[in-house]
């Protein structure tokens, strides 16, 4: 096409920055500037419209550069063009050449007093000249302040909770007469909300609105949503919707949050109205903001296949949506989901994520302690420079690798964080408490203290955890006075602090201390401080005074419970927790999970089957699907010889854990049936369960009893290999006895000197023990030599060699035995076994011959032994 005319040119600029199309309005004028048309020299108005654009895209040098043309062509004395120029240095954020100019100009036009007003306060620096801005024009006589003057002025005063300002602004509008107008009602509205003055106030200006539009109403909807009055929000929302004015996209995004704070199911059925009501206003459901609001109102209240359906039926989907998506099935704990939209995010759409996104997509792994997704991740993030240097992702990164267990990774990730915040430090210091790397610790925590970052009530927290992780007084008394001196327990308003502090205290043992910290904590002592102090007492086997701080408590739920008849079972005071146990339900109260596992232990300490039992009916009858609880119940009737129903129990659990597997294994290993251990190992292993070191223990001791030795040794020497574990100093023992049992005592012996480290007395007891059974005197003997050298103590041992001596009628050595029991002072202790007949434990001590029925008992033992002795009185009774 030809060459356009100047008429031509100046409305297709015109056009597109009607539309918002600054940067080719820009590019056009610049074209235009090029072909020296003369004509553009004379066009003011052109210099206006293209000056709008400047301001729009912030182009402050172009913007600069048309200022010094317009001063050459002499259009600086055209009104329109100086309020442009000043315009376009106020959006621009140049204040201080917007207040040259404005020094240049006359000051009867409201509009330019407006301008600069709105230069100074889009920017926090100048709040207070904005204030002193807007009293100069006040107090001027050449001009005074209009309703767009107060538009700009208010949301200042609320910026900054200036509200006595504010008031005084009010104050002027009703002078003014100005009260009416419908711009400064909605400002009025919205400062006394933002003030938390809403229910008097910003009430009473939305009322004074003459004309109120949606503006209005969307002020005093999200003034009451804010303020927390959600039910006064409601009322203004059906309001509205009875009258004439129709909500719009802000008013959906405004009343949604508020359905969320609201009771689960009135708050989800609210929605759902509002959902149905946005469908039937086709303009909203095209709004990508309010589908993006649906999709948060959805996913807040968990219902991720209802988000799902909407973000696919969504007819465009930014960012926002994507990282509300993700962020929403990973606060709902449904991790993988939250990988597999990361996937197609970065797949499907041309959107780039953002630190949202990544954060989002890095808490998913962490949880999942997914370290390698992470890693590629990471390496995702080391190639997006934008990504790379914000502190959260940083952030994210150290608690992807603390929560993976590379603690080494998370202190790389720390390093690499350009601008560190305390946030940075805490997630740090939080990896290294866990880990109980208490030298690391301080060191990093010093540096912290070097580089003048303040602790706060968080970092007090995680260092409190580090000092009862590792359980040192000394650690826990220089973060109390840490404490103290920072006035941290006084600025507590939730004794947080003081709990944790009280607790650690409780937990070192330093029960003294733990109480005074009590005392001091006064009216703000909750239940957690209570909880505590009985913890700190139980640690300190002082169940009375745990049962005084108990009695003193106003219960109101069951964790104190639990704890005392914890205190009582730990303790060796059956008979109190069970009183403890009854009386709990005399008030009321249904033992829970925790209750039950709390009492097992007793069940244990009385021999009693029948109490087990009864626990067992409870947890049934309760519908309790803890698999803990049911390990707990599996590995006590194991121990109490009822392996059927330990196996019932195995078998009808569907969730089974390394726990209960290892319960399973251990039982079968305490009654000597070996096949059935390996069973249940190799069926762990199938269903993907890795073993620990128990675990392999219990499977060890079940082929030793068996005399399983070939697949005792392949499990053995699969530990490293196969599962990555090495071997502990019980595995050995384990093994040693397994050989000895198989009457491979030298094979024994030869595994003892080749192992990797020093044999403990544990394991020289096993191999002793072995030497007594094959009658190897010489290397028993040289198994007690070491372990005398090791563990002196124990009687044992001495009585095992002394065995040992006699059987191959070595009696000098007996002598010698017996010489060294007697000059160490050491003296075997009592044998003693127990067995309950009739609900009723009955003991029985080596010598002891207290027992009510002893002479039935002892006449039975004679028959029984008599009949032994006689083959054939005993085959005739058999038959």
């Amino acid at each position: 096409m030809p060459e356009p005319n100047s008429k031509l040119w100046n409305t297709i600029i015109t056009s597109f920055c009607k539309d918002g199309m600054h940067e080719d309005a820009l590019s056009l004028f610049a074209h235009k500037i090029q072909s020296s048309s003369s004509s553009t020299h004379n066009n003011y108005q052109l210099f206006t419209t293209i000056l709008k654009s400047c301001a729009a895209v912030s182009a402050t040098r172009l913007g600069k550069s048309l200022h010094g043309y317009v001063m050459k062509v002499g259009h600086i004395s055209c009104q329109h063009v100086y309020k442009a120029l000043l315009n376009m240095y106020a959006k621009c954020g140049v204040v201080n050449d917007c207040k040259k100019l404005f020094g240049q100009m006359g000051h009867g036009d409201p509009v330019i007093w407006n301008i600069l007003l709105s230069g100074y306060a889009s920017n926090r620096v100048y709040d207070a000249r904005v204030m002193r801005l807007f009293y100069d024009m006040h107090v001027a006589n050449q001009t005074k302040p209009n309703s767009v003057t107060v538009a700009i002025v208010l949301p200042v005063c609320a910026r900054v909770g200036d509200i006595c300002s504010g008031k005084s602004v009010h104050a002027y509008v009703i002078k003014s007469g100005l009260e009416t107008h419908t711009l400064v009602g909605n400002a009025l509205v919205s400062m006394y909300s933002k003030c938390g003055l809403v229910n008097k106030d910003a009430y009473s200006a939305f009322v004074s609105i003459v004309y109120k539009d949606v503006v209005s109403w969307n002020a005093i909807i999200s003034g009451f949503s804010e303020n927390k009055l959600n039910e006064d929000a409601f009322r203004l929302f059906h309001g509205m919707l009875r009258g004439s004015t129709e909500p719009n996209y802000a008013t959906i995004m405004n009343i949604l949050p508020v359905c969320a704070s609201l009771d689960r199911n009135i708050g989800y059925s609210f929605g759902r109205e509002i959902h149905c009501y946005v469908l039937c206003r086709a303009e909203l459901m095209a709004d990508i903001s309010v589908c993006n609001a649906l999709l948060s109102f959805y996913l807040r209240f968990g219902r991720m296949a209802e988000a799902e359906l909407l973000f696919w039926r969504m007819k465009s989907r930014d960012l926002v949506s994507w990282n509300a998506i993700i962020a929403g099935y990973a606060s709902n704990d449904k991790w993988l989901k939250a990988l597999d939209f990361f996937y197609k995010l970065i797949s499907v759409e041309m959107i780039r994520p953002d630190s949202i996104t990544i954060v989002s997509i890095l808490s998913a792994c962490a949880q999942l302690q997914n370290l390698v997704v992470g890693k590629e991740i990471h390496g995702y993030i080391l190639r997006h420079p934008y990504l790379n240097d914000d502190t959260a992702v940083g952030n994210a990164l150290v608690n992807l690798y603390s929560k993976g267990n590379d603690i080494e990774a998370a202190y790389q990730s720390f390093l690499m964080i350009s601008s560190r915040d305390l946030i940075s430090w805490n997630s740090i210091l939080d990896a290294f408490s866990d880990g109980g790397y208490d030298t690391r610790f301080l060191n990093l925590f010093h540096w912290m203290l070097r580089e003048g970052i303040r602790p706060d009530s968080i970092t007090i927290l995680i260092t409190i955890h580090l000092c009862t992780t590792v359980c040192k007084v000394d650690m826990v008394k220089e973060t109390h006075a840490y404490i103290v001196k920072a006035n941290l327990l006084l600025g507590d308003a939730e004794p947080n602090v003081g709990n944790t502090i009280l607790d650690a205290y409780a937990k070192c043992g330093c029960a003294e201390y733990a109480f005074k910290i009590f005392q001091n904590l006064l009216e703000n002592r909750t239940l957690v401080s209570s909880n505590s102090m009985i913890l700190g007492y139980e640690n300190c086997q002082s169940q009375d005074e745990a049962h005084t701080t108990f009695n003193k408590m106003y219960v109101t739920d069951l964790t104190p419970w639990n704890l005392m008849v914890q205190v009582y079972a730990d303790n060796h005071f059956p008979h109190r927790a069970i009183s403890l146990f009854l009386e709990l339900q005399g008030w009321g109260m249904k033992p829970d999970a925790v209750t039950i596992m709390s009492l097992l232990p007793v069940c244990s300490q009385m021999t009693s089957v029948h109490l087990l039992r009864q626990c067992h009916g409870y947890v049934v009858r309760a519908c309790f699907d803890d698999v803990h609880l049911k390990g707990a119940l599996l590995d006590l009737y194991a121990k109490c010889g009822s392996i059927g129903t330990a196996c019932k129990i195995f078998l009808s659990n569907p969730q089974k854990d390394l726990v209960m597997f290892t319960a399973m294994i251990g039982g079968y290993a305490m009654h000597g049936r070996g096949e059935e251990a390996l069973w249940v190992f190799s069926y762990m292993l199938e269903l993907g369960v890795k073993p620990d070191h128990v675990a392999i223990t219990a499977v060890l001791s079940a082929c030793s009893h068996a005399g399983l030795v070939d697949e005792g040794l392949k499990i053995f020497y699969s530990v490293e290999k196969i599962h990555g574990i090495k071997p502990t100093m019980k595995q050995y023992a384990c093994v040693v006895d397994l050989l000895a049992r198989g009457g491979r005592i030298n094979d024994a012996y030869s595994l003892v000197i080749g192992m990797p480290i020093k044999a403990n007395a544990s394991v020289w007891r096993t191999l002793l023990g072995a030497c007594r059974t094959h009658h190897e005197v010489e290397l028993g003997r040289f198994a007690a030599n070491h372990l005398f050298e090791i563990e002196a103590s124990n009687v044992g041992d001495y009585v095992i060699m002394s065995n040992l001596y006699a059987a191959d009628a070595r009696w000098d050595a007996v002598t010698e035995m017996r010489k060294l029991m007697k000059t160490r002072d050491l003296k075997k202790q009592a044998g003693c076994s127990w067995i309950e007949v009739e609900r009723r434990g009955n003991v029985f001590i080596a010598g002891d011959c207290s027992h009510p029925q002893r002479n039935m008992i002892y006449h039975m033992l004679s028959v029984l032994d008599h009949q032994i002795q006689d083959p054939f009185q005993f085959g005739r009774i058999n038959s």
